[in-house]
């Protein structure tokens, strides 16, 4: 059988890209493995969200290239963002790359790959089998699953490149989210992880009015996960009816991740946004009436044009005053083809990176201060995997998969990963908590 690597970089959105090519090279009958040195092909899911992603995607495919040179790779297929941005660029500085494929053409890669290395060796395959290749579910974590519910994106912030990449945001038709998701679940998922470029935009395009709230009410009625996570949701679309919603539905996790990127009014008019400070405080303060234990979860851009140091102080009393669960915070990157790329007073890659380690100095403490409060209470923890030790790794609500904290405890019970345990914290290291189930 043809065996196939594909890897994936960046975010949440090109990891589900990712699954779905999986799923239909899997479909058409060929061998997707873990190893590059085994495959007659190398897909590469790149990035181009900012320059740092993208030289990551180069190194990645330099690196992955030398397969190509008495291996037994015979193909080098690259797909994704950056492929979309850089198509020409990667054509003449790339030679190794056999296919450069954008964004719109992932229902293509069987046949590209066919093209390239020939038909796979047929093989039948059981229901059950098939049934799990189209969920997307045999990843190494089976038990959460990255659920896509739109396309790219109509915000148009002046930082970004995602629109000019992956196009106007185009929502799924609810009935095929939920179908997608009682597949997921049936083969073995047990959290929902909901993802768009603004999962609070849902259906705006589709339905004439945002359909969010009545999306989770869904899935959570009837797609049988245990639990449901909100990511990307911006906070200028964040509505009371997806409060009142989050906050009445148990499957749904008490966490969101709402990226404000600034808190001063005069920046967030500059990047674009349609928010003000006055209304990212009454937004948190309605989370957080409405489901005190809330895990909130933003991202912060320092360095951007014409941020004076005024401009930054000000954003960490504001950061200081939210308390916030979690926080990423990254350096302004200047992209070609933003209007953010030619606004005056860019400011100096130094200063942006001083205020990087400002901000997650005063953050860390916050995230300190929050881990330390747990200890004595008992969590619900959803496993992820038993170490070696006997231990296990698992998460509470609070925190996503593979970016938040992660809580290990013991147990005396044999747990499987997607398990939903007790677990009794007993203490803190700073960032992660250790615990036993009770």
């Amino acid at each position: 059988m043809s065996k196939i690597y594909l890897v994936s970089l960046g975010c949440d959105k090109n990891r589900v890209d990712g699954e779905t090519m999986i799923g239909t090279l899997r479909m058409a009958g060929y061998s997707v493995v873990h190893d590059p040195a085994e495959a007659q092909a190398i897909i590469v899911n790149t990035c181009g969200f900012i320059k740092d992603a993208v030289q990551e995607s180069i190194d990645l495919i330099l690196e992955l290239s030398e397969h190509k040179t008495g291996g037994a790779c015979r193909a080098l297929i690259i797909v994704g963002c950056m492929a979309q941005r850089y198509k020409a660029e990667i054509q003449q500085s790339i030679p190794e790359a056999d296919v450069i494929i954008g964004v719109g053409e992932y229902e293509n890669i069987a046949h590209v790959v066919e093209s390239l290395i020939g038909a796979p060796i047929e093989m039948p395959l059981t229901t059950a089998e098939l049934t799990r290749i189209a969920a997307r579910s045999d990843d190494i974590t089976p038990h959460i699953a990255y659920v896509k519910i739109a396309e790219g994106c109509d915000n148009h912030c002046t930082y970004c490149t995602i629109p000019s990449i992956r196009g106007a945001y185009k929502s799924r038709r609810m009935e095929d989210i939920l179908k997608e998701c009682r597949q997921l679940v049936a083969t073995g998922a047990r959290e929902l992880v909901l993802v768009a470029q603004d999962t609070a935009l849902y259906g705006t395009d589709m339905y004439g009015e945002k359909k969010l709230p009545e999306l989770l009410r869904t899935l959570a009625q009837h797609s049988g996960a245990t639990w449901i996570r909100l990511m990307y949701a911006y906070p200028e679309h964040i509505t009371g009816e997806l409060i009142d919603t989050m906050a009445e539905l148990p499957q749904i996790c008490k966490y969101i991740d709402m990226p404000i990127q600034h808190s001063e009014d005069r920046i967030i008019k500059l990047m674009g946004r349609a928010g003000s400070q006055k209304k990212l405080t009454e937004t948190i303060s309605k989370l957080r009436e409405k489901m005190p234990d809330i895990a909130i979860r933003t991202t912060l851009i320092v360095g951007f044009p014409g941020e004076t140091s005024r401009d930054f102080d000000h954003m960490k009393q504001f950061v200081a005053d939210m308390q916030f669960d979690r926080l990423g915070v990254f350096p302004y990157s200047r992209e070609d083809g933003t209007p953010a790329a030619t606004m005056p007073k860019q400011v100096r890659e130094s200063t942006k990176l001083v205020r990087l380690e400002q901000m997650m100095d005063l953050q860390q403490g916050i995230h300190f201060k929050k881990q330390k409060s747990y200890i004595g209470k008992i969590l619900p923890v959803i496993v992820d995997a038993q170490e070696e030790t006997g231990e296990y790794i698992g998460r509470t609500q609070s925190d996503a998969y593979e970016v938040d904290a992660t809580v290990t405890f013991i147990s005396d019970s044999e747990l499987k990963p997607g398990v939903v345990c007790q677990v009794e914290i007993l203490s803190s290291d700073h960032y992660d908590l250790r615990g036993k189930e009770v």
